[in-house]
């Protein structure tokens, strides 16, 4: 595996994550107009494992996919399904933009685990692309005051499940194939939404398969791109990428939904943008000590 440390190599994989997760918003909401949250999860589990194993075979077999942190990858993809779930029901509450905008919270939690259980270090560039980040999705969101939504506080629950999510990928990518981290979890939330998706089994009409078809391949696959960016950059790197995903979705749920779209939102993204131009900045080079 290459596993050189370039930012703009993790940039070039978080665009492509970028583009994939705005269609899986969109298509997940599409697809849940007709489908239970478990049946649309196993349906694109099972499909994904099918799309996945041609990346398999080319890469040598089911060897690529051995591993001595199968518990490892439980843990993590048994919390990473609780909370796709929990991201999928919240679309069908609250406007895109907002479940997106909610999920930024998730940043936090990975950057304090990545930097005390991984050992990575909190640059000052990095706090900023964080608190940036924080703020511009803040301005983008204004909750209502005195108003609890049910899908806020789904949304707020499934971002800090993500964020460990993320720390034990970027663990795992130190000793794992990128192939056997994405298999590992279509296998493990396979089985875990087997049972749940067999007792609300209902037969979707065809139009609803082209949108779990869609959602199959880009969630597969967003998840490839995000493990490729942990090979070349930190998790406190990869992650403030991410918060252009706020921005942009927001727009999408304004052109598609009519969802709004103001100046809040606007000063938000450019508030994120600049985190993002912050965090991709080079680290200054340590000056050498005098007479060394």
């Amino acid at each position: 595996m290459d596993r050189t440390q370039s930012k703009s190599m993790a940039a070039l994989w978080m665009a492509g994550w970028l583009a994939l997760m705005l269609i899986v918003a969109v298509a997940g909401r599409e697809g849940m107009r007709e489908l239970n949250v478990f049946q649309l999860m196993e349906m694109r589990s099972i499909l994904g494992l099918l799309m996945l194993y041609p990346l398999i075979r080319i890469n040598g077999g089911f060897s690529v996919v051995k591993t001595a942190r199968v518990h490892v990858h439980i843990a993590r993809n048994l919390l990473h399904y609780a909370s796709q779930l929990g991201w999928f029901f919240a679309l069908t509450l609250i406007p895109i933009g907002q479940v997106v905008a909610i999920e930024f919270t998730m940043p936090i939690w990975t950057a304090i685990l990545a930097a005390f259980f991984l050992g990575e270090r909190m640059t000052g560039w990095k706090i900023v692309a964080i608190a940036l980040g924080l703020v511009g999705v803040i301005v983008i969101v204004r909750p209502a005051t005195g108003e609890i939504n049910p899908g806020q506080l789904i949304a707020l629950a499934a971002a800090v499940g993500f964020g460990i999510s993320i720390a034990v990928v970027k663990s795992l990518t130190r000793t794992e194939q990128t192939l056997a981290i994405i298999f590992w979890m279509l296998v493990v939330q396979t089985a875990a939404g087997f049972f749940p998706a067999l007792y609300v089994w209902t037969w979707p009409p065809a139009y609803i398969w082209g949108w779990v078809v869609v959602i199959a391949f880009c969630g597969t696959f967003s998840h490839y791109c995000m493990a490729r960016a942990m090979l070349h950059a930190d998790a406190t790197v990869v992650i403030p990428m991410d918060f252009l995903r706020v921005p942009l979705t927001a727009t999408v749920g304004w052109l598609i939904y009519s969802e709004r779209l103001d100046l809040f939102t606007v000063l938000g993204a450019a508030l994120i943008l600049t985190g993002n131009l912050l965090n991709l900045k080079p680290n200054s080079p340590v000056p050498a000590r005098a007479g060394a």
